[in-house]
């Protein structure tokens, strides 16, 4: 049975009192034979458990105790944290979570789309009447083919926005794609309008 350090140091208590099996004591020993550090240690905790055992221990003078306390309240810093330095700080942190909340209801704070892949589209009128669906990811105008929800609600494009959705790529095409001469072909917008 071959013994780590760990062992030995989790065990050396048992091991000195003698309370080890003789199979993992034998091993143990074989340990200590090989491994100076673990000696040392063994060592030092012999040396401990004899210095508290020993009747003879040095007895501290009468009122040491209380002479040793004034000393060391005399050598603190002042009491820390006071009433008012709690207040102040409760205060602040109402004050920036306030903060926060009112921006974001505000719709001051850009909302996350709700689609990772997805990417916002500035073009789009913010009060074009669109169609969302609350478990969907995108907006569409009314009417479009790709809409397989029953359950929808109309909103202005801002709000949809505001709200993480982002634009269908298919009926919303017209605000999401520019050509190089910045003109629509007369299908597109039909399609669009739809």
């Amino acid at each position: 049975m071959v013994v780590t350090c760990e062992e030995v140091w989790r065990e050396v208590s048992n091991y000195l009192d003698g309370e080890l099996p003789p199979e993992p004591a034998a091993a143990l020993e074989a340990h200590l034979k090989g491994c100076g550090r673990c000696q040392a240690i063994v060592q030092g905790t012999r040396n401990v458990i004899s210095l508290y055992g020993e009747e003879n221990m040095i007895q501290p003078p009468l009122g040491y105790s209380q002479r040793l306390r004034r000393r060391l309240e005399e050598n603190l810093p002042g009491k820390r944290g006071t009433a008012f330095g709690w207040m102040v700080a409760a205060l602040a942190a109402i004050l920036v979570v306030g903060s926060y909340e009112v921006a974001n209801s505000a719709g001051f704070l850009h909302s996350t789309l709700r689609s990772e892949l997805a990417q916002p589209a500035a073009a789009i009128p913010p009060e074009l009447m669109v169609v969302v669906s609350d478990e969907g990811k995108t907006f569409h105008v009314p009417g479009c083919t790709f809409l397989h929800d029953k359950k929808l609600r109309t909103i202005t494009a801002g709000e949809a926005q505001r709200e993480g959705y982002a634009p269908c790529v298919r009926c919303l095409k017209k605000y999401l794609t520019e050509r190089m001469d910045g003109q629509q072909s007369s299908g597109e917008v039909e399609t669009a309008e739809k």
